[in-house]
């Protein structure tokens, strides 16, 4: 008798989660497949610390052909899923098609940027949900204090000074707390003229930072950051954004060549063309984590909406830590439906607290409700995350010790160009490369099981050399509605400039961006649907 095909499409939090309990569970009894754009599980809640230049990339990374002994990893990207026929279609780094059956499925394929439909947001500015994203945001502060400190012009040093994060959930609270730190280094590195300094501008629409977070997390982190100079307003988000600066919604423009974009998350869309019912975009799945009339189909994490018991009638809220703790429960509930595991049981959960690092030994921290601050919560939550991480505790604790005794090193490596991470991209842990495959931009409600690759036509350049921009007709990106990232077309003209003013230059292996019609370098384009009444500014991270 054959083994049972067990298929998991995600490998963050939840995904990854439930192929090592599935795998442990199962002993070699299941076929185990992984299907996954990259070969690592990326712990996000340490990018911060990348951008900021404390930890190295690898290290948030963890391998999972090294991690997950007895399950197969398949490289490539969801880009269908047939219910009746048990099949997912995908498409591998390459542009390859590919099937693969499943007896059951696993949906843990997480979230993406939200973008809402503010000009000038979507060619302007980036998100933080990858470690390209990470990578690119470290380089492009550093180069803007570098340039500041050889301008002459004392505005144009000050706009390349000012720094904007919208956005003061959970992520972008931690982006400006540990960005802002990096750029005080840089400026006594490099001094500005006049005696400026970096500033930083932490926007949101809601009442206070760290919103959805305990009052009193959010009163500490407030206090912190006002203490660093941090220009914190609450109240406020951006109207229009930029090449050369955001305008406000109370009107004040403030110059500035960095604008980064932390409102929130929405789930993959992916989960949108699997036809099913859906809670605020989330698949709506039982206690078990199964979807209702589905038994062979799990759904958990950001993707799946989760009753909560502990309160009836609301769901789990997207985080982390309750991601983690749902691919536990769809391994053993899908190990059970097998017959090869313990019995079934519901997705019960017990907040164990938060913890919201702000750069230093500085940190906002309520492990079982019992609120902390300072470098009592700078220990609780560097402990916290040595114990949360799956792989790499030893390097990542080593890079904290020469961290604190050694000076950071504030250099440019180059790797990511601001084109290759536009915030309206499908797949935010991917940067994009000239040439390279594309997941398939669908529209909300467009049928994806029966998708079919669809010829790209290439979009001619304006008169006079500038790189085409939004044109009428444009597909929408995968992951938000009404938007996909024009590319740049032929004839060797550089990518449109982003935030820093930077255009896209010769990429890998010489060959200018935009050299041909194989080797397109996109750039983003505005959002062109109405706007959705469901969007707000202020979203939980």
């Amino acid at each position: 008798m054959s083994r049972p095909r067990v298929v998991i499409v995600g490998a963050g939090f939840a995904g990854y989660r439930a192929a090592r309990t599935l795998a442990r569970l199962t002993r070699d009894r299941a076929d185990i497949t992984v299907l996954n754009p990259t070969d690592y599980f990326l712990y996000l809640p340490l990018l911060p610390q990348v951008a900021a230049g404390v930890l190295e990339a690898r290290r948030v990374t963890v391998s999972l052909p090294g991690t997950l002994r007895g399950v197969r990893l398949v490289l490539g990207e969801a880009d269908g899923i047939d219910l009746d026929a048990r099949t997912v279609r995908y498409v591998d780094p390459e542009g390859g098609a590919g099937t693969l059956g499943y007896d059951r499925l696993v949906l843990a394929v997480g979230s993406v940027n939200k973008l809402l439909p503010i000009p000038g947001v979507a060619e302007h500015a980036h998100g933080f949900r990858g470690l390209p994203e990470a990578l690119y945001l470290r380089d492009h502060v550093t180069r803007q204090v570098e340039l500041a400190a050889a301008e002459e012009d004392t505005k144009s040093c000050a706009a390349r000074c000012t720094f904007v994060v919208v956005g003061a959930g959970y992520t972008g609270t931690e982006v400006a707390a540990h960005l802002q730190m990096l750029t005080d280094r840089l400026a006594r590195r490099h001094p500005l003229p006049g005696g400026l300094r970096p500033r930083w501008l932490l926007l949101d629409v809601a009442p206070r930072v760290l919103p959805e977070l305990d009052e009193r997390l959010s009163r500490t982190a407030d206090r912190v950051l006002r203490a660093r100079g941090v220009d914190v307003r609450m109240g406020t988000s951006v109207k229009e954004a930029m090449r050369d600066g955001v305008l406000l919604t109370d009107g004040e423009f403030v110059p500035s060549r960095t604008l980064v974009w932390c409102v929130g998350v929405r789930p993959d869309p992916l989960v949108e063309a699997v036809r099913q019912p859906l809670e605020h975009g989330r698949l709506i799945v039982d206690p078990f984590l199964r979807m209702p009339g589905r038994p062979d189909v799990f759904a958990c994490g950001d993707a799946a909406a989760v009753p909560d018991l502990e309160r009836p009638g609301s769901f789990t809220p997207m985080t982390a830590q309750h991601a983690w703790r749902q691919g536990r429960v769809a391994a053993e509930n899908v190990a059970g439906s097998l017959g090869l595991g313990r019995r079934r049981r519901p997705y019960r959960h017990r907040d164990l607290g938060f913890a919201v690092d702000l750069g230093g030994v500085r940190a906002a921290a309520n492990p079982f409700g019992i609120p902390l601050s300072g470098p009592a919560a700078g220990a609780v939550t560097r402990g916290y995350h040595l114990a949360a991480l799956p792989g790499n505790r030893v390097r990542v604790a080593a890079d904290w010790l020469l961290d604190a005794v050694l000076p950071r090193q504030g250099v440019q490596l180059g790797l990511v160009r601001a084109w290759s991470v536009p915030l309206d991209t499908a797949s935010p842990e991917l940067a994009r490369v000239p040439g390279g495959p594309e997941r398939p931009a669908v529209p909300a409600g467009e049928e994806l099981m029966t998708h079919k690759p669809r010829p790209e036509e290439p979009v001619k350049p304006e008169p006079g050399g500038e790189p085409a921009k939004n044109q009428p007709g444009g597909e929408p990106a995968k992951n938000q509605p009404g938007g996909e990232p024009a590319k740049n077309q032929p004839g060797g003209e550089p990518a449109k400039n982003q935030p820093g003013g930077e255009p896209a230059k010769n990429q890998p292996g010489g060959e200018p961006a935009g050299a041909g019609p194989d080797h397109p370098a996109p750039g983003p384009v505005k959002r062109t649907d109405p706007a959705d009444p469901a969007d707000r500014a202020n979203e939980p991270d």
